[in-house]
């Protein structure tokens, strides 16, 4: 039994007639991200703490540039102590940090990482009085170290977005009036109401007589639900026409869309962060170096007669700081710097280099279909008439009549281009999810659904059980006259995509849609789609990409846009998100935004990646070539530090003009 002793009466504004509202309190959403302690300040990231990051390297590059101009200009007190000194200041910034990891991981054993490298080398560069050789080495790692991180912190924040899907207030009926509050403070079976155009807080039954929702964000289904009394409605759910009342059945915590932002969370953190390519190869590398550098010192020992231990140290430090990996630091990023401009410029963002790595490894990919193959937006599919009626006789009247609705499919219909006015519709009645009847210049009028039909005792033919997308059905006089199918509509470039993606290796594609299966299955047979599956809520779509992921040969990538998506996008290798119609939260995070809606995009990034990789293994091979041949000079000691230098700024340009050609190809 539905208790409707909490419905209200509104006037044609939606303004309630009967009670006053109290006063509003306006409390924000719990959320785990952004949570207080009982000292009651916020532990939430801050923004401007972002910047500071990047002090210790802007204070080491202007002592830097200072200390090499007054070495330059041979200023007179810039002597030994001062001079030294100076050059500590300016090391410490970027040093002390590098060092401190580098003991930090020396003490659980891992000795040969880039930090130790990085730490002997610039030190025993201060050992043999190049100091700025020293400061600048470390001070490029650092930036470079930099950089990365600002990928790594921008993808654990893309989260945050969520705190804006869920409903801050709810209005629920307490003591005589509707009164906003936390939706987290609101208990199971009390009365809620929600206005035109505002989320539904949380899970309930529909107490009013009838709603139509948007329930895209949700369940995926393209075409609003009309939901009537005593039916489910979940949260997040978005009211579409008039202000609707709701019996809750659900805590807060417990709703649709907190039960999203858990599945979000849990998906990330179970993406583990590739690891960074500088340190899988530092791990071959940096050993190496180092016992080359023990060996220039000592090995002379043997097989010189004048052996002094000095000199041989010095020759040790010339070839470890040669040997800083300096170049391949700058060239590495570089690399992705050019890739990431060249994508972004195409309508394509990563959200850092791992991802566009990862995107080229991509054998598997599984896609949403609402806004992301199709464009979400409802158009006349076909209109087809029977018995004496004819498009341009009947399409007057199907105007008179959704002229007077506001419902979604009415409003696509109303696209119709009549060159004649529409005539006037009179004694327009609405059937709650059934349809319109009316009078048209003295003619009885139904337009709905099938059950609308069989209300009036009309018969249809056979051929509309067929037709998977919706239908409007129309008789005139009691005698069927016709019907317009609605669809989605397809993207241009859809079919297209579908056939590069094989081209490009991609063997298993897969289409995951909460829009009914039977429109799902002819979408993907439209598109060439083997495998497909409709129906699905979010968690059946994490279910069905966590099956794939069993089969650790495959590399997912998901393209979606709604906020149903977003636990998939998460839990996949690469989400892809449609950026332009897409949700906020699919678009925070996914790791790739297609910033026009276009899926060839895809391919496009794809392609990109590759490149990109390519020009980065180039800068590779570059960078230890010449480091090779320096360091068998060095080692000889026919390599001094102005060789260093040279072999590092001859390389990183060298790099730099690689990374331009990226911006050079024809990307179409």
């Amino acid at each position: 039994m539905i208790n409707k002793k909490h419905i209200h009466n509104y006037d044609e504004n939606g303004k309630q007639t009967c009670c006053s509202l109290e006063e509003k309190i306006n409390i924000q959403a719990d959320s785990p991200l952004v949570q207080s302690n009982e000292d009651g300040h916020d532990h939430s990231h801050s923004a401007s703490g972002t910047w500071k990051e990047y002090l210790p390297a802007i204070i080491s590059f202007v002592l830097l540039i200072s200390g090499i101009t007054m070495d330059y200009f041979d200023v007179m007190f810039f002597k030994d102590w001062v001079r030294l000194s100076w050059y500590i200041i300016a090391y410490i910034p970027v040093g002390l940090p590098v060092i401190k990891e580098g003991l930090k991981v020396l003490m659980k054993g891992d000795v040969f990482t880039e930090f130790f490298l990085m730490s002997i080398a610039t030190i025993g560069a201060f050992a043999i009085d190049e100091q700025p050789e020293g400061v600048a080495v470390m001070l490029f790692y650092a930036v470079g170290e930099l950089f990365q991180g600002a990928a790594v912190r921008r993808a654990k924040d893309n989260i945050k977005a969520l705190l804006d899907v869920r409903p801050k207030i709810a209005s629920v009926f307490r003591n005589g009036s509707f009164i906003e509050v936390n939706p987290s403070e609101v208990n199971i079976e009390e009365t809620i109401q929600v206005k035109v155009g505002e989320k539904v807080p949380l899970d309930g039954v529909l107490l009013s007589d009838k709603a139509s929702l948007n329930t895209a964000a949700i369940t995926g289904e393209s075409k609003p639900q009309n939901i009537l009394q005593g039916e489910n409605v979940l949260a997040g759910s978005i009211n579409m026409d008039g202000v609707i009342e709701i019996s809750t059945s659900k805590l807060f915590k417990d709703s649709s869309v907190s039960r999203i932002l858990e599945l979000v969370q849990n998906a990330t953190s179970k993406k583990a962060k590739t690891e960074l390519l500088i340190r899988r190869l530092a791990k071959i590398y940096t050993p190496i170096v180092v016992f080359l550098a023990i060996a220039v010192c000592f090995l002379p020992y043997f097989f010189v007669d004048d052996y002094v231990l000095r000199d041989w140290l010095y020759s040790a430090l010339i070839f470890l700081v040669i040997s800083c990996p300096c170049a391949l630091v700058i060239s590495i990023p570089l690399g992705y710097f050019g890739g990431l401009g060249v994508a972004s410029k195409n309508g394509i963002l990563f959200k850092g280099a791992t991802y566009m790595d990862k995107l080229k490894e991509v054998n598997t990919m599984v896609m949403d279909k609402t806004g992301t193959v199709t464009k979400g937006v409802f158009k006349i599919s076909q209109i087809k008439t029977f018995n004496r009626w004819t498009e341009e006789s009947l399409m007057p009247i199907i105007l008179a009549i959704e002229s007077k609705s506001t419902h979604p499919i009415a409003k696509a219909i109303m696209e119709y281009q009549l060159k004649i006015p529409i005539a006037e519709a009179t004694d327009i009645k609405e059937i709650a999810g059934k349809g319109l009847t009316g009078l048209v210049d003295g003619k009885n009028v139904v337009i709905g659904n099938q059950k609308l039909m069989q209300q009036f005792s009309i018969s249809t033919p056979s051929e509309i059980e067929e037709i998977v997308e919706s239908n409007v059905l129309v008789a005139v006089d009691g005698e069927f006259a016709g019907f317009i199918t609605i669809a989605d509509e397809m993207k241009e470039d859809a079919k297209e995509t579908i056939a590069a993606f094989k081209n490009a290796g991609i063997n298993y594609i897969m289409m995951l849609s909460g829009d009914k299966d039977s429109i799902t299955q002819k979408v993907a047979k439209e598109l060439g789609i083997s495998h497909a599956k409709g129906g699905l809520l979010p968690e059946d779509k994490l279910n069905e990409v966590e099956l794939l992921k069993k089969d650790h040969a495959k590399i997912i990538a998901f393209i979606g846009d709604g906020i149903n998506d977003a636990p998939v996008l998460a839990a996949s290798d690469v989400g892809i998100a449609m950026g332009a119609m897409g949700s906020d939260v699919a678009i925070e995070t996914a790791d790739v935004i297609i910033q026009t809606d276009q899926p060839s995009k895809v391919i496009l990034g794809i392609q990109i990646a590759k490149s990109t990789q390519r020009i980065i293994w180039q800068n590779i091979f570059l960078a230890f070539g010449v480091k090779i041949i320096v360091l068998i000079l060095g080692a000889g000691g026919l390599a001094t530090m102005w060789e260093a230098v040279f072999a590092d700024v001859g390389v990183a340009l060298l790099a730099i003009l690689n990374a331009i050609r990226l911006q050079k190809m024809n990307w179409k």
